[in-house]
């Protein structure tokens, strides 16, 4: 794979990067629209196709977060189209690495020495490079290490990239209002954490430690001492992907039975028992070991949960709070789904849009077990999504809905359920409470 010997970290490069990626992607609907005309059955799958490749290939050598924002939006499979899905999802651990002379520039500036000096061995080509950064394999004093290097200029080019980003996701989430702000700087907020190694390493050792107890799920070991806010070492854990383990042709039932459940109650166990959960839930930051456990990476995106919201949030999944309206519209007020600015229609519209959403995504919390592969349930998602996508009343109206804390929470329980539905798993909801 080809290396980068360098990244555009000022405004204006990255600015003109994108906009030349804006070009291809406009000049690609002039090519569709032209042969449409010759050819009414051209299929809109080739134009998908291709802007998403230059999307992607545009956004791959930034790195950071216009590279972080494809890789959440590879997770929304019922969202996007599936040429995007899979060209985004790259960005999970699939992106051009750092030169080696690079590597060795930014270990020698960060630890203060060359990477040969600090570790008996130290691989200078990279094993897995993401969004913010990439890992090398290493050891020292018989221990195998991985070692996390963040690309240069990461943390401060977070606030250019997303004041790009901005008008394109008022527009396409039809945002409006003067508090559209508070989405914009949680996201913010919490990629300048993920670009601090030293917070990470605070994270990693804590929720590591909390989620010891649970059954088949294993974690690395940090090193502080080979750490600091650009460089995070732990140790190297054997293992498949997720992804790979799941693309297996044929896999076993009921490991992935154990590795579902096992998944379930580490993320029940941190919402409930922590009030703070591991809200990055892609399949890079996971592994399954040779002795079939799930292998836990990666605890630099930590969401805290404030009473504030956990309440109410967890009341929607109450059949009885379902069933009667009007503390359905009560609850949807502390969310601030529903404002006291709201039009009656708008009352009425929101409340019967979010009944509807509601009823199908706390399915799972309905009975004692839920079958993440039943197909039944995943076309409903995709059919539900669709509509909301092609629904030009919901154009006509604020979409600025809800705290700003849904988007990690959602983010985080639409990737659980995408995993679980890769392993095909059917778990026990609340075998989660032995451990709280």
């Amino acid at each position: 794979m080809k290396t980068l010997d360098y990244i555009p970290t000022n405004k204006i490069e990255r600015a003109t990067q994108l906009v030349a990626t804006g070009v291809r992607v406009g000049g690609n609907y002039l090519k569709y629209y032209g042969g449409k005309a010759l050819n009414r059955e051209m299929s809109k799958e080739a134009l998908d196709e291709e802007n998403a490749k230059d999307i992607y290939d545009g956004l791959k050598s930034l790195k950071g977060s216009a590279l972080k924002v494809a890789q959440m939006l590879s997770m929304e499979k019922n969202m996007l189209p599936r040429a995007y899905v899979e060209q985004f999802s790259l960005a999970q651990f699939s992106v051009p690495p750092l030169s080696a002379p690079l590597v060795k520039k930014l270990i020698r500036k960060n630890l203060g020495a060359d990477p040969e000096v600090i570790f008996d061995t130290f691989a200078a080509q990279s094993v897995n490079a993401a969004s913010i950064g990439q890992v090398h394999r290493a050891a020292k004093n018989g221990k195998k290490l991985a070692v996390k290097i963040q690309y240069p200029g990461v943390a401060n080019s977070i606030g250019s990239d997303l004041s790009i980003v901005k008008p394109i996701a008022v527009r396409m989430f039809n945002l409006k209002g003067q508090d559209v702000d508070k989405f914009f700087n949680e996201v913010e907020n919490k990629l300048v954490e993920e670009t601090d190694y030293e917070l990470e390493l605070q994270q990693s050792q804590s929720m590591t430690e909390a989620c010891a107890l649970i059954p088949n799920m294993r974690f690395p070991t940090y090193y502080p001492e080979w750490s600091n806010k650009k460089v995070l070492t732990m140790d190297w854990m054997e293992g498949i992907h997720f992804s790979e383990y799941t693309d297996q042709e044929i896999t076993d039932p009921k490991i992935n039975q154990k590795l579902g459940q096992s998944l379930w109650d580490f993320y029940m166990y941190q919402m409930h028992g922590l009030k703070k959960v591991h809200a990055d839930p892609h399949p890079g930051n996971f592994l399954v070991s040779p002795e079939n456990e799930l292998i836990a990476l990666d605890f630099g995106c930590i969401k805290h949960i404030p009473d504030s919201f956990y309440i109410p949030y967890f009341e929607l999944s109450k059949k009885e709070n379902l069933d009667d309206k009007e503390a359905f519209q009560k609850i949807l007020h502390e969310l601030e789904i529903l404002t006291a600015t709201d039009t009656p229609k708008e009352i009425v519209f929101f409340t019967e849009l979010f009944h509807r959403m509601l009823r199908l995504f706390t399915l799972p919390f309905q009975g004692e077990h839920f079958d993440f592969s039943d197909p039944i349930f995943w076309n409903k998602i995709a059919s539900l999504s669709q509509e909301f996508t092609e629904d030009q009343e919901w154009r006509k109206m604020n979409g600025n809905r809800g705290s700003e804390h849904f988007i990690y929470i959602n983010r985080t329980f639409f990737g659980l359920y995408s995993l679980l539905f890769d392993l095909k798993a059917k778990v026990t909801i609340n075998n989660y409470m032995n451990f709280v």
